[in-house]
């Protein structure tokens, strides 16, 4: 019984070594992931991340929901988030879900998704497509268990924005106002106060057909 019991220690310990680290962003305790990575016991910890959904060893992997990443494309918070990922040696975005709703025109053009995918490419950010959680999990359960190739910083910050930049950031939050419009914004009108307190008609000399849009959702 004694020795029983000392084998069994030796196996869960040499379990351990042989098992690499996941971090898992705090947010992801509602999907189904961790859950799965526990069931191809993969050791996690949760943290609070500043950059992506997963870390391990040198990648930074950034899970979408087709929904989601369709929101991020339209309010662009995911081209400010490829360039976070960019501080890592290497980087990943994964996309769950079928190719079908992926490329369906319910809340966002087929074609807006294709220019999406195809600036990926441009900034070199490799992606790979999961039909749903269990799969994602087999993804991030097979990297864990390559050996790094070098040490890095788990915890980059931020990029750290300019007074302008982070205006121009807000401002391009909004739908059909991009980076140049947003300029033109700012040279005329200097702050986002007189911006949102600019009447109808000063708005129009930039925004044009787009102005009713952009005062409803100051206004709602």
């Amino acid at each position: 019984m004694t020795f029983f019991n000392i084998f069994s220690k030796e196996k869960i310990k040499s379990k351990e070594q042989n098992s690499e680290k996941i971090i898992v962003d705090n947010r992801e305790k509602n999907s189904l992931v961790p859950s799965e990575l526990s069931k191809n016991n993969i050791n996690f910890e949760f943290q609070q991340l500043p950059i992506a959904d997963y870390i391990i060893n040198d990648f930074a992997i950034e899970r979408k929901t087709i929904s989601d990443l369709k929101s991020s494309i339209i309010n662009k918070r995911i081209f400010f988030q490829i360039q976070e990922l960019k501080q890592f040696p290497f980087n990943l975005i994964i996309i769950e879900g079928s190719k079908e709703e992926l490329f369906n025109n319910e809340v966002l053009h087929e074609n807006a998704v294709r220019g999406f995918l195809l600036s990926l490419a441009r900034e070199k950010i490799p992606f790979i497509l999961t039909k749903d959680e269990k799969e994602t999990a087999k993804y991030l359960s097979i990297l864990a268990r390559k050996k790094p190739k070098k040490d890095i910083q788990l915890r980059p910050g931020k990029i750290s924005l300019s007074k302008k930049e982070q205006l121009r950031y807000i401002l391009e939050g909004f739908p059909s106002i991009g980076p140049a419009t947003a300029r033109a914004l700012l040279k005329e009108f200097k702050s986002l106060k007189n911006i949102i307190n600019a009447s109808e008609e000063e708005l129009k000399k930039i925004l044009k057909s787009k102005t009713k849009l952009f005062l409803d959702l100051i206004n709602s």
